[in-house]
């Protein structure tokens, strides 16, 4: 087992996993943020260096967690050899096995590797299996023409989003104070767990938002630890407005921007967002990702 913690080679490694899309996305995206502050407190653990046959993105051990925090104790997984990864699964300190933690990663081996470390019978696992995306170069007139009457971001405007509200609905960013609204909303939240991840999620990424009249978000997209966009999530009452795809579009320019893929995941059976993406010719890609929650006995 190797942390790799040298900015030298992190950035080489950020060029390698570029050969290796889509599987690599999520490692890729932890990297990217690992080298450009690493807001999020992550690290790498390979198996050797420079010809690695598998990386582990985790959370740096000194970071403050929380054991019952799956969503902040997340792991990526990216391998090219299946035996090289489940090596390194057996070395007891790569994954804290004490916690309740989610893993992810593109091949259906992760139980597989696990049982052979741990034992299923130990662990209580759920998993969901997404489609992965990408929301390629846009057509300039299909953003313009969505934009419509909504005024547009400005991100040299550093005033809170409230204060800067017109009359009119404006494209703006979240604030940390908007992080109740999304735990409440998003399908993955509820809990106070998973409040403390949004707010960290909105306070070290790019966020995009539609805010009303009175300055509150109506429609929103925020980017996880590993340059995903996640939680796309319109009120009932303001949908068929476009806002959904005006948010998507504004995220997926603005992680282009900052050198990010504008990628994310979609549950197969979650029908409104795959025409949500259709609408914007995003790409479905070749691959699956497997998350999987796993829980401790």
């Amino acid at each position: 087992m190797l942390v790799l913690n040298c900015s030298t080679k992190l950035l080489i490694l950020e060029k390698m996993l570029k050969n290796h899309f889509p599987e690599s996305l999520k490692v890729y995206g932890a990297v990217m943020n690992i080298n450009r502050g690493n807001p999020f407190q992550k690290e790498l653990v390979l198996d050797s260096w420079p010809d690695f046959k598998a990386v582990i993105t985790r959370r740096q051990r000194e970071a403050e967690t929380d054991n019952l925090d799956h969503y902040t104790n997340a792991y990526a997984v990216f391998y090219k050899d299946v035996r090289a990864y489940q090596q390194l699964l057996k070395e007891g300190d790569v994954i804290n096995w004490d916690q309740v933690f989610q893993i992810q990663e593109s091949l259906a081996q992760i139980a597989k590797g696990i049982s052979s470390n741990i034992g299923s019978e130990n662990l209580k696992i759920r998993h969901k299996i997404t489609s992965i995306y990408k929301i390629c170069d846009f057509c300039k007139l299909t953003f313009s023409s969505l934009l419509g009457g909504i005024e547009g971001i400005d991100e040299q405007n550093k005033t809170k989003p409230q204060e800067r509200m017109g009359s009119s609905p404006r494209l703006t960013y979240l604030s940390v104070a908007d992080a109740d609204l999304l735990n409440r909303t998003w399908s993955r939240g509820g809990n106070q767990q998973c409040l403390r991840y949004i707010t960290s999620l909105i306070s070290c990424f790019p966020s995009v938002c539609v805010r009303d009249e009175r300055g509150s978000p109506v429609s929103w997209s925020i980017t996880d630890q590993f340059a995903t966009m996640c939680h796309g999530y319109t009120l009932p009452e303001h949908r068929r407005k476009g806002y959904s795809q005006l948010v998507a579009l504004t995220l997926a320019r603005k992680l282009q921007s900052r050198g990010f893929p504008s990628q994310g995941n979609v549950l197969d059976d979650n029908i409104a967002s795959i025409s949500l993406l259709k609408s914007v010719h995003a790409e479905f890609l070749p691959c699956r990702f497997y998350r999987l929650i796993l829980t401790p006995a």
